[in-house]
């Protein structure tokens, strides 16, 4: 192997800084680089007392931020598309026909969580957007992609936890045993999260 070649390979395995906070977001690009096994250093960000090294970097102050080529990168949507492009292997790309499967869940979720009015409607919306959720991973589950996890599933299951989490905390709410493929889908996304924090 060339000296050149070597030294390609010794860059690609450098570890990609991240700065993170308890979040959806936050978690999808942690699962991303779990997903796609890529070395990372990982420091949190107290985003109460926001450090002033964090606002040099990111002026906006919001996480995550990664650095990817010498350069910061903030957004979780724009994190994720870089590092499909620089490490395509494996794959992690949602094909264009189901890259919306399950995107209405997290808004009906928002709306659910901030209604003061049990009788408007906005639980029964989260559930209709968690039956058609459930109904598809029966027809092609586990995953949005069949078989193997994708960029939608990093997308989807972190806001599936907070929603759960926070649903069960504010309103006593908890996932209706009628949606079964949810559930496992759910349980299996917790797994994948919990395994990238170790």
């Amino acid at each position: 192997m060339s000296g050149m070649g070597w030294e390609r390979m010794e860059w690609s395995r450098r570890k990609i800084e991240l700065l993170i906070y308890q979040g959806p977001f936050c978690q999808r690009v942690l699962l991303t680089l779990e997903e796609k096994h890529l070395p990372y250093d990982m420091k949190l960000v107290d985003l109460s007392n926001k450090p002033d090294w964090f606002i040099n970097i990111n002026p906006e102050g919001k996480v995550p931020v990664i650095k990817l080529d010498e350069k910061w990168v903030a957004d979780s949507d724009v994190i994720t598309k870089s590092l499909e492009e620089k490490y395509p292997d494996p794959p992690l790309t949602t094909p264009t026909e189901k890259a919306t499967v399950g995107s209405k869940i997290f808004p009906a979720f928002v709306g659910f969580l901030k209604s003061k009015d049990p009788n408007d409607g906005k639980e029964q919306e989260l559930l209709n957007e968690l039956k058609s959720f459930n109904d598809y991973l029966k027809e092609n589950g586990p995953f949005i992609n069949g078989e193997q996890v994708s960029a939608a599933d990093l997308a989807l299951a972190p806001k599936l936890y907070h929603m759960q989490i926070a649903l069960g905390h504010y309103k006593n709410w908890s996932l209706p045993e009628s949606l079964p493929y949810v559930k496992s889908y759910m349980e299996v996304s917790l797994f994948l999260y919990l395994g990238s924090l170790n």
